[in-house]
């Protein structure tokens, strides 16, 4: 079992296929993705690795966390995640993924946290049908109707469906499609949406339940040497982006 990725989700945007149809993508973007940390059966009871992305100034990071990251020789990261991974998929603290990991046509499960959406009724948090629109029905339209029993058990049953706070929680959508990488650039462009805002966070991992390719990079993708090591500000104006701000109307 392989490790995952963290990813910054950058926007949506489409590619043209030779037919000339259009596939939807989502455009994510692996800042300088290094291993920060080994767990290991002798000594934390399991064997994973913590992953970060990102940079952050070195003031905004606790002391602890300095030092955690000057022992393993790192930057500080901006977003830390800790992955399961087999005992043979372990690598070296400080090495760095490439964002070549995932091959095109492959299929993985992208993690994020959902946009809120604030506090939202039952037909729309639920997909409640909602009360009759018109035999006597006057204000109420979009209620919940009954949330009770009569006089046994007299009460409401947690975990009843009602209206309440929206979004803000943790979502995989499952079996999306790598349409291709781009290593240079750190991005890596997956069909469809992914769940979370434009900035947040993801994590990818390999598919659970679609068989990898055969030629997957076992244990990692490392990043090349002579390629940089951290991503310029200009990545941001390269083509796919421009596209996704285009889509935006920006």
């Amino acid at each position: 079992m392989r490790t995952g990725l963290i990813a910054q989700k950058v926007g949506m945007t489409r590619l043209f296929t030779a037919t000339g149809d259009h596939v939807p993508v989502t455009v994510l973007k692996v800042d300088n993705c290094q291993v920060v940390a080994v767990r290991r059966v002798d000594t934390d009871g399991y064997t994973a690795l913590q992953l970060g992305v990102g940079s952050v100034k070195a003031k905004n990071v606790s002391k602890a966390e300095r030092e955690r990251f000057a022992k393993a020789n790192v930057l500080p990261k901006r977003k830390l995640v800790e992955f399961r991974v087999s005992e043979e998929a372990l690598l070296d603290v400080g090495t760095e993924i490439s964002a070549e990991h995932f091959l095109p046509g492959q299929f993985v499960d992208v993690t994020g946290t959902t946009i809120g959406k604030g506090f939202a009724g039952g037909m729309k948090r639920h997909n409640f049908g909602g009360l009759r629109a018109t035999h006597g029905v006057s204000v109420s339209h979009r209620s919940l109707g009954s949330t009770g029993q009569r006089q046994d058990p007299g009460k409401t049953f947690k975990n009843k469906k009602m209206a309440g706070h929206m979004g803000v929680v943790r979502v995989t959508t499952q079996n999306l499609k790598i349409v291709s990488t781009d290593a240079e650039r750190g991005l890596i462009l997956v069909q469809g949406a992914v769940p979370g805002h434009d900035g947040g966070f993801v994590t990818l991992k390999d598919a659970v339940k679609r068989k990898a390719p055969e030629n997957v990079p076992f244990p990692a993708a490392v990043r090349s040497a002579h390629v940089p090591a951290v991503i310029e500000d200009a990545v941001v104006e390269n083509d796919v982006v421009a596209d996704v701000a285009e889509e935006k109307g920006e």
